[in-house]
């Protein structure tokens, strides 16, 4: 899916069988659900060639998440980008759950997932130590911008550093520049994943809408270097001045 994907597993389990069946899964994951692979159930459904009553159940889910999202965001999360089906902001961070299952059916109780950035965690990786997940900074390309610690993390990032004016907004189809970095932390990979997106999209009024929603809490860095973040935002931050947003702040309170 246009993206690199490591895994960390210490402690109990079956590494090796977990790992094989974790890296089928993936490549699984990568044919039937690429927008880059024309044959891939994103684009045939993106091209009208699969009936509703065809669809894969993978395939129906995707679709039902995303356009939940989508709702509770009021538009701001489209899987549909300019005519295109990509439900990518999704799929990455929910195929990282589904191998997250993987590892657990193998007895691995003590892992990171690491999906292009988003990250995943189980456990710790030594004991009494939590994983510790680095944000990057998005001005300084070698220093992070926040370290977020725990044990059973979801932790998702959208940020224009990688990949530059890529997020627009469904309504507008414009670039989103007034954030560089929206970083949620939730129960559910593939939901912080597109939360993040939804966030990034709705600009000054991301961090309210995060912070309305249950399990979630969020940190948003400004194009102008001002931090934004929920109350629960669980970090070690490096550097930066943060403002906190709550659920009955007033929508735009950043």
């Amino acid at each position: 899916m246009g993206t690199v994907l490591s895994l960390d597993l210490r402690g109990a389990g079956d590494h090796g069988a977990a790992i094989a069946e974790a890296v089928a899964w993936f490549h699984e994951a990568d044919r039937r659900f690429s927008p880059y692979r024309p044959d891939s159930e994103t684009c045939r459904h993106g091209r009208g060639e699969i009936p509703e009553e065809d669809r894969s159940p993978e395939l129906a889910d995707i679709i039902r998440v995303c356009d939940s999202i989508g709702a509770l965001s009021g538009g701001a999360f489209d899987e549909w980008r300019a005519g295109v089906f990509d439900p990518s902001a999704y799929v990455k961070g929910w195929s990282a759950e589904r191998a997250a299952a993987i590892l657990r059916r193998h007895g691995c109780t003590d892992w990171s997932i690491n999906a292009g950035g988003d990250v995943l965690t189980s456990g710790a990786p030594l004991p009494g130590r939590p994983w510790r997940v680095g944000v990057q900074h998005p001005f300084e390309r070698g220093a992070l911008a926040a370290v977020v610690s725990g044990a059973d993390l979801a932790v998702a990032t959208s940020g224009t550093y990688e990949r530059g004016g890529h997020i627009v907004h469904p309504a507008t189809g414009e670039a989103c520049d007034a954030a560089v970095s929206v970083t949620v932390v939730g129960r559910d990979l593939g939901h912080a994943d597109a939360c993040s997106t939804a966030a990034f999209a709705l600009g000054i009024d991301g961090p309210g809408w995060i912070a309305a929603i249950p399990y979630c809490e969020s940190m948003t860095i400004w194009a102008d270097g001002r931090v934004t973040a929920t109350g629960g935002f669980p970090t070690t931050v490096h550097g930066v001045s943060i403002t906190t947003v709550r659920q009955t702040d007033p929508v735009g309170a950043a």
